[in-house]
């Protein structure tokens, strides 16, 4: 990174450990929201240790450090808001991204030193879809709460992604979708971005159950009809990356 960058950086992630910690000393009561919420799901049971999560990974970081990539995920599973983690993407859905990325080397990326891993929004659920219950047994408060953190995060990592300079990957977007639970970040992403960031914002089904991979693939196979492959990975990842991005966002 520029020195310009690292200091933009560095106030990005000063910024948002304060504001997790505001998150977490305002709402107490989002432990025992997220524990009722596994509950009615039927969710193994497991330790619940961190409300709202920091990517402690993000301290990792040097000035000598490229960062090629920002990866934006839902947000901490059971295995990210662990106190011995409190790390994104260190789960199965995790392993499976870093594994795709050490096996196609042509991408020259390394995923745990070239790549900034947010979420859109820092608060645990053990399945992403557990917000809703959360966001509704917490009343008012917690939905209000919940959508807050959605919009500090599309805002803030909108201004790094423009800082930065890299592409942006937003894997997993069901939620993103009208009336779902991330159609905040959604909205918010879109209008503060600028126009030339915006052409490096790509949207991917998640790295878990290898989503990603079984989508690429079969986007290369129908385009290719099976045939041998002309264009490279990167070139087919950007496609697939711009026609979920209109999906979603719309042209």
């Amino acid at each position: 990174m520029t020195e310009q960058q690292w200091k933009y950086f560095c106030d990005f992630k000063d910024d948002l450990r304060k504001k997790i910690e505001e998150w977490k000393i305002a709402a107490p009561e989002l432990t025992w929201l997220q524990k009722e919420a596994a509950l009615l799901a039927k969710t193994p049971e497991y330790p619940f240790e961190t409300s709202v999560v920091y990517n402690r990974a993000l301290d990792d970081l040097t000035p000598q450090d490229e960062i090629k990539l920002i990866v934006i995920g839902d947000n901490p599973g059971k295995d990210e808001q662990l106190a011995k983690n409190n790390r994104y993407l260190v789960g199965q859905a995790g392993k499976i991204a870093e594994g795709y990325f050490r096996r196609n080397p042509e991408l020259k990326i390394d995923f745990r030193r070239n790549v900034i891993i947010l979420n859109k929004t820092p608060i645990h659920s053990a399945k992403t879809a557990q917000l809703k219950t959360i966001a509704k047994k917490g009343g008012a408060k917690i939905a209000d709460l919940i959508e807050e953190s959605q919009v500090w995060m599309a805002k803030r990592t909108a201004e790094l992604h423009s800082a930065l300079g890299t592409e942006l990957w937003l894997v997993g977007y069901s939620e993103l979708k009208e009336k779902g639970i991330f159609s905040s970040y959604r909205e918010t992403l879109k209008a503060d971005c600028l126009p030339e960031a915006w052409n490096k914002v790509f949207v991917f089904q998640h790295f878990s159950m290898n989503r990603f991979t079984i989508d690429l693939s079969d986007y290369i196979n129908q385009k290719t009809g099976g045939a041998q492959k002309n264009a490279t990975l990167e070139s087919n990842i950007h496609e697939l990356g711009v026609l979920h991005r209109k999906e979603i966002f719309g042209a």
